[in-house]
């Protein structure tokens, strides 16, 4: 019998244990991180993008931006292969590959003043594949928006309680951001803010089965086309009017979700009642059709490697760290915090009764075909008031399994429906809030991508490509939504996420040849590198050829193989590029390498 403590505490000392020598040993030894010289944040320093700011600040933002839903909903799609797998590879793929990836890819974009990773690519590898990283990034982007927004689908359609208490984050945060722009208080109207949130999770029981509560039971039909277009008024909105409100509020509630759920694991300590491996790790499965590998290290990336984690330590991030050293517990602290939380969401999915997850996380067809008999489900969607079976997605799994843990405590036993809507509010704000700020990062990269062919388009301020831009990014992730289900899309966005994940590495692997006198410190980042290159691209040619090109199949859809293609191209031509760079920077001297180094790292500065 496996008990969740197991699992908590030997995650906790596997993960103090390599940050005390594994995160020391790269930041020192491998990236020479020198306190002596100058961050961008003060080089740079202009009280707006360019701030030093203190290491655990720092660290907050980091994790609150990278740690969005991905670790949450991963690690319980997951689930269907058993614990094991999923818990090996948050851990393993986490140390070795996921801190590596945030930790140099920060290091390589202060290298160049905080700039983009496209950009770092550009001066390393070269304009084309700068190009390539620059259209991968606008792929991944799109596609995440779409992955994200299919587990708010699910876990809103025909849930007027949800829905209500989700909707009136919009006008609460907005409240919010007004009351704060024209008096400055931040403290009482953060406090007013997270109460009336509350309130409305408390409120949602009266409006069933009302006026109210029907209109706002919606089918997944109608969220899908709802959530574009929130997308394209949320984007235009000035930042301070809805999205940061809604996200420091939400800040306050993952904090104490999480809080309470470590609390909860600890004191109660349920059995994990799935099997270490289901008859699934060779593919079949309801949830996701490949096998185990290499469909394990796609569907987990947030927690274990993600390439979205590229945007933030190639954005806000390098502008604000304030010392050198300070990159250890910003990004290689962030990543391993963000894998506890993968392994938090994995405890709550097997606590559930195998049958009881796969009864949530399958169509009635899919499900009545395995030939399970769901054991705790009736009594919880009773408890609940909702139906709970075929809500596909990951983020009702996520919601069931804490309030099945919560309600074991007798004090909490007839609070099992407050605990699950407000954990699916809170997992549907941190989703919209990303949504707001992706599609926002994706109309700057159509902006800039269409404006190397039409110059206005390139100004962010110029109306017209704005509003171009939003409409035509909202359009593009809204048609992903709209074209597949949770297993095709959820592996579209692996793909593309561990893609850019390896574009990170192979960018971190050209910075170490460069700047370090040991050629096999590259090794820190060549081996995560070879098994997800290998992984990213064997997985886009099982879903091409099983899925999207294969007319039998629940996800074929012509458009999305494309798209498969293209990134794996894409992928192709940038490893290439680096190829090529590393025979050249391998010829030469430690010498020769230190002084190209040093001449591409003032180039930027100079150029600034």
């Amino acid at each position: 019998m496996t008990h969740a403590i197991t699992f908590v505490i030997s995650a906790l000392c596997i993960l103090a244990i390599c940050y005390r020598f594994y995160g020391i040993f790269f930041v020192r030894k491998v990236l020479q991180a020198d306190d002596r010289q100058v961050t961008p944040s003060h080089a740079l320093a202009d009280g707006k993008n360019y701030v030093p700011t203190n290491r655990w600040v720092n660290f907050g933002q980091h994790f609150a931006a990278i740690a969005a839903a991905g670790p949450l909903v991963g690690p319980v799609l997951a689930a269907q292969y058993g614990y094991l797998p999923s818990f090996l590879w948050l851990l393993i793929g986490c140390v070795i590959g996921g801190a590596v990836h945030d930790t140099v890819v920060l290091f390589a974009s202060m290298k160049y003043q905080g700039k983009s990773l496209s950009e770092v690519a550009k001066a390393e590898l070269g304009p084309v594949a700068g190009w390539c990283t620059g259209l991968a990034m606008l792929f991944i982007i799109t596609i995440t928006m779409a992955g994200l927004s299919m587990v708010v689908v699910h876990a809103l359609e025909r849930n007027s309680w949800g829905t209500f208490a989700v909707f009136m984050t919009i006008p609460i945060s907005m409240v919010v951001g007004l009351y704060h722009k024209h008096t400055g208080d931040l403290k009482n109207s953060s406090i007013v803010g997270f109460i009336a949130v509350l309130a409305c999770v408390f409120f949602g029981p009266y409006i069933q089965g009302t006026f109210l509560g029907d209109w706002l039971t919606l089918h997944e039909t109608t969220i899908s086309l709802a959530l574009p277009i929130y997308a394209f008024f949320a984007t235009a909105l000035p930042v301070w009017l809805l999205l940061t409100p809604r996200g420091y509020i939400s800040s306050f509630m993952k904090i104490g979700v999480f809080g309470a759920l470590i609390v909860g694991v600890v004191f109660i300590n349920p059995e994990i009642q799935f099997p270490a491996l289901t008859q699934f790790i060779h593919g079949g499965g309801p949830v996701l059709g490949g096998p185990v590998w290499p469909f394990i290290s796609i569907t987990i990336a947030c927690g274990a490697i993600s390439g979205f984690h590229a945007f933030i330590g190639s954005g806000t991030t390098p502008k604000l760290v304030d010392k050198w050293s300070d990159i250890l517990p910003v990004a290689f602290g962030a990543m391993l915090a963000e894998c506890v939380v993968g392994v938090m969401a994995l405890i709550a999915a097997t606590a559930l009764h195998p049958a009881d997850y796969f009864a949530i996380n399958s169509a009635p067809a899919a499900f009545a075909n395995l030939g399970m008999n769901v054991i705790d489900l009736p009594q919880l969607s009773k408890e609940i008031g909702l139906d709970l079976y075929g809500r596909t997605g990951g983020a009702v799994t996520l919601a069931v399994g804490m309030s099945y843990i919560f309600t074991k405590v007798s004090w909490f036993s007839s609070l099992a429906s407050y605990f699950f809507q407000f954990v699916v509010m809170f997992e549907a704000v941190f989703i919209l809030t990303a949504v707001d700020s992706g599609t926002r990062v994706s109309r700057y990269l159509i902006q800039d991508f269409f404006g190397e062919f039409y110059a206005p388009l390139k100004r962010i301020d110029w109306m017209p490509g704005a509003i171009g831009a939003s409409v035509l990014a909202c359009m593009m992730w809204g048609y992903l939504l709209m074209s597949g289900d949770i297993g095709s899309v959820w592996a579209l966005f692996g793909v593309s996420n561990q893609l850019m994940a390896s574009v990170g590495l192979i960018i971190g692997t050209t910075i170490i040849l460069r700047l370090s006198q040991k050629r096999r410190y590259a090794l820190t980042c060549l081996i995560p590198l070879a098994y997800l290159f290998v992984t990213v691209q064997y997985a886009g040619y099982w879903m091409i050829s099983h899925v999207y090109f294969n007319p039998a199949a629940k996800g074929y859809n012509i458009f999305n193989g494309c798209i498969s293609i293209i990134m794996l191209a894409l992928g192709i031509i940038i490893l290439i590029s680096a190829l090529r760079k590393w025979k050249e920077l391998l010829v030469k001297t430690p010498t020769q390498r230190h002084q190209a180094a040093l001449e591409s790292a003032t180039a930027p500065q100079q150029a600034s």
